[in-house]
């Protein structure tokens, strides 16, 4: 009797780096004077790329506006990102991990380089809350779905 023997599951992180950083103060000075709570608004996206057989790149983007009497208060946009070593894991799962466990990985990596530039522009740090990526992978794969039946 013959055994097959199954490729071995493997999940590496390989490096993670500051890809982009924008930080912007459009109105200045007037930024510390002003005497409205800003609204605070974020925007997320993610990005990979298969670098060779086992190998990815993946690429989180975050945008954090805050505005306050309808000005732009600051502006922080961060590509923060990684290279994943991806191993005997079945085709139709890769898309999932791309998506929910390297974006995972890279969040916090995202909130602290946010958070220490909110300092050196003498804001507050955000404290940006966890993000559930499984969530957000199940609802763009249900739209997805949606999609394709109409």
């Amino acid at each position: 009797m013959a055994e097959e023997k199954k490729a071995e599951q493997e999940f590496q992180i390989q490096r993670i780096f500051l890809k982009d950083l924008s930080f912007e103060t459009p109105i200045g000075a007037e930024a510390f004077f002003t005497q409205h709570q800003p609204s605070v608004n974020q925007e997320l996206a993610t990005q990979s790329r298969k670098i060779d057989e086992t190998h990815y790149e993946v690429m989180l983007k975050l945008t954090v506006t805050a505005t306050a009497e309808d000005k732009t208060v600051f502006l922080v946009e961060i590509q923060q990102a990684g290279i994943f070593y991806i191993s005997g894991i079945d085709e139709e799962n890769i898309p999932r991990i791309l998506n929910t466990v390297c974006p995972q990985v890279l969040f916090p990596y995202a909130r602290e380089t946010i958070d220490n530039v909110l300092n050196k522009g003498t804001f507050p740090g955000l404290m940006l809350a966890p993000i559930n990526f499984d969530a957000l992978f199940n609802q763009a794969q249900a739209n997805k779905e949606e999609a394709s039946k109409h």
